[in-house]
């Protein structure tokens, strides 16, 4: 077990934290175990799989806000597919070139295989003759909340 959930005390889902912060979250008193792995204990504490905050954190920003632009994310959003020949991506190309002003940006970032990123290079997909096989778009916060 590499991650543990973080909920809100409403039970509502925040984020995932490692093991280790959640046993600080729970000695400095801000979290409690909510679910735990049978049998398996860190120490004096039973292994973490759900934390509950003890008070509620208002997380109104998530609604007003899309989530904030990452390689990663982009790689998830695109579940690690080329977005030009849907074989395995470890990279993100930008659309619009950066050199061209394009920014990193969910729309104008896409996950790329290493071949396609270096064929299309510093060019629009359009001067490379390359099509691109799905639309970027911003994803919500529960998607990416799913990995």
């Amino acid at each position: 077990m590499d991650a543990v959930l973080v909920i809100n005390a409403d039970l509502g889902p925040l984020h995932r934290v490692t093991v280790a912060h959640a046993i600080r979250m729970i000695c400095r008193r801000v979290a409690e175990i909510h679910e735990a792995e049978p049998d398996r204990m860190l120490g004096v504490f039973p292994m973490p799989k759900v934390v509950r905050l003890v008070r509620y954190v208002v997380t109104r920003w998530r609604y007003t806000h899309g989530p904030a632009w990452s390689k990663a994310g982009v790689l998830h959003r695109d579940g690690r597919r080329c977005g030009y020949c849907a074989g395995p991506a470890a990279t993100v190309d930008h659309i619009l070139p950066r050199s061209r002003g394009g920014r990193n940006t969910w729309t104008n970032t896409v996950a790329a295989c290493a071949a396609c990123n270096q064929a299309k290079g510093d060019r629009t997909p359009a001067e490379a003759g390359m099509v691109l096989r799905v639309t970027p778009q911003t994803p919500s916060w529960s998607s990416l909340a799913r990995r």
